[in-house]
């Protein structure tokens, strides 16, 4: 548990390396919401690391300045994009939205063509590993649960307060958000993956495992 007034690359940095002294080796994927130098901190340290930016982030990006009555067809219409065969469908969805309906979403097309790299990765994974790794919705939960237990308090004598509370709040909060729809088949899905994969998306010396 690591505690910082700021997040910034500085930052993300020091806590990937920490995790790689306590022994971690190897990422597999890594779902992030935009934070900033948090990819790159990943891509400096991990590699070989598959980073997958939040695409529900991304979606309420593109709808915040949509007028309300407008969102739910303007979010259909954006459909195709993340739900395309590959990274090539993708792009050719992305030019016809623009196209289409652009001019209702300002800044929509270059704020996605700005975080494509990021974009496309889960676009190369079946349907049921799609569904775990497009989205951080899973610890946006597990903040809310935290969030919702820090206000209760209000202010804290000293850090190491706040991180008893947090510790607690952590142990009251897995069983929500452990939970994955489908994991099984998701978790096949990875196993097969892992097998097929391209070398710069397999471990150097040893297969990838993955239990729950």
């Amino acid at each position: 548990m690591w505690f910082q007034e700021t997040e910034g690359a500085k930052f993300w940095m020091q806590v990937l390396n920490d995790l790689k002294q306590r022994g971690v080796r190897d990422i597999l994927i890594c779902c992030v919401d935009g934070l900033g130098g948090f990819p790159e901190a990943i891509e400096a340290i991990f590699p070989k690391t598959t980073v997958q930016t939040c695409l529900v982030h991304l979606i309420r990006s593109s709808l915040k300045y949509v007028p309300r009555r407008e969102r739910e067809q303007v979010a259909r219409d954006l459909k195709p994009i993340y739900t395309a065969k590959d990274a090539d469908q993708a792009q050719a969805e992305l030019e016809a939205f623009d196209e289409e309906v652009g001019a209702a979403v300002p800044g929509h097309h270059q704020g996605w063509l700005d975080a494509w790299e990021y974009v496309i990765p889960f676009l190369a994974f079946p349907d049921e590993v799609r569904r775990v790794i497009y989205t951080t919705n899973a610890i946006e939960a597990l903040n809310r649960q935290l969030r919702k237990a820090i206000k209760t308090k209000g202010s804290f004598p000293n850090e190491d307060a706040a991180r008893k509370l947090v510790y607690l709040a952590l142990q009251n909060a897995v069983p929500q958000w452990t939970r994955t729809r489908d994991w099984t088949k998701a978790l096949l899905a990875f196993r097969s993956t892992s097998e097929t994969a391209s070398p710069t998306m397999q471990t150097d010396r040893h297969k990838l495992t993955l239990s729950e």
